[in-house]
């Protein structure tokens, strides 16, 4: 006799569970898990990299993080709004931009900053030191990102709402910064947020410029724990802190998520 649909949801529910169940029971019975306690999460190194792992890397995590997407935000509008421009260079101007850095992976800028500047540039720096470099490498291809994202933030508030600002007497450019902008920002937060989660994950290239013990973010942390004491353990904690940054940032992009759909 043929199962109805009920019964045929029912048995292939029962049939991922039950894979579901074999798989953990090998992972529980072939992992070395003495082996896995002692290399990731040995208790003589762990408490060696406190509290330098919190107030220093974790916190130089944030601050380049925070510094590189304010950069990128404010750079982003700009494109954004060149994007949408009835001036033709400023719309190729925007795009070459965009497409350049979107399409270059960070590791280049970061290299391309830390060597390619100071030849291009004899005898100047960035102001700010490891964080400006960072904000300005990080910001610049968090920017080509962002200007996409906020253009079509704009481009989906209702073209009614900058008409009617207008016939208020309103100019072009008061309407969009007073109607348009904040509706569009409305739109895109949880997108924005989410660049915000993949600037911290990029933030970990910053090792690339070589940095002092007190410029260290977390991945810098933990690879010169992994070179000082041959323990995979420095590494495992880096990405516990990581977490600690992003996981609260997914459940706030989830909420502004379901709040959107409510809305909607």
């Amino acid at each position: 006799m043929a199962m109805t649909p009920r019964k045929r949801a029912q048995v292939s529910r029962g049939i991922q569970y039950a894979i579901l169940v074999v798989v953990l029971v090998l992972v529980l019975f072939l992992a070395d898990w003495q082996q896995l306690r002692q290399q990731f999460f040995n208790s003589d190194i762990a408490p060696e990299l406190f509290p330098n792992i919190i107030t220093v890397a974790l916190k130089n995590t944030i601050i380049y993080t925070a510094g590189a997407f304010a950069f990128g935000l404010a750079l982003g509008l700009v494109l954004a709004l060149m994007r949408l421009s009835p001036v033709g260079p400023y719309r190729w101007l925007a795009t070459l931009f965009i497409e350049f850095f979107r399409g270059v992976p960070a590791l280049i800028v970061f290299v391309a900053f830390q060597y390619g500047i100071p030849i291009a540039f004899p005898g100047r720096v960035i102001p700010g030191g490891t964080f400006g470099t960072v904000t300005v490498a990080l910001g610049l291809v968090g920017a080509a990102y962002m200007a996409e994202t906020i253009r079509a933030g704009i481009q989906a508030v209702p073209k009614g709402q900058l008409e009617a600002a207008r016939s208020l007497g309103m100019s072009q450019t008061r309407a969009m910064i007073s109607v348009v902008l904040p509706q569009a920002f409305r739109i895109i937060l949880p997108p924005l947020t989410n660049e915000l989660i993949l600037l911290t994950k990029d933030s970990s290239l910053v090792y690339i410029l070589g940095l002092g013990l007190a410029d260290q973010e977390l991945t810098s942390f933990g690879r010169a724990g992994l070179s000082q004491y041959v323990n995979l353990t420095p590494i495992f904690l880096a990405a516990m802190c990581y977490l600690i940054i992003t996981v609260p940032l997914s459940i706030v992009v989830r909420r502004m998520e379901r709040r959107a759909e409510r809305a909607r």
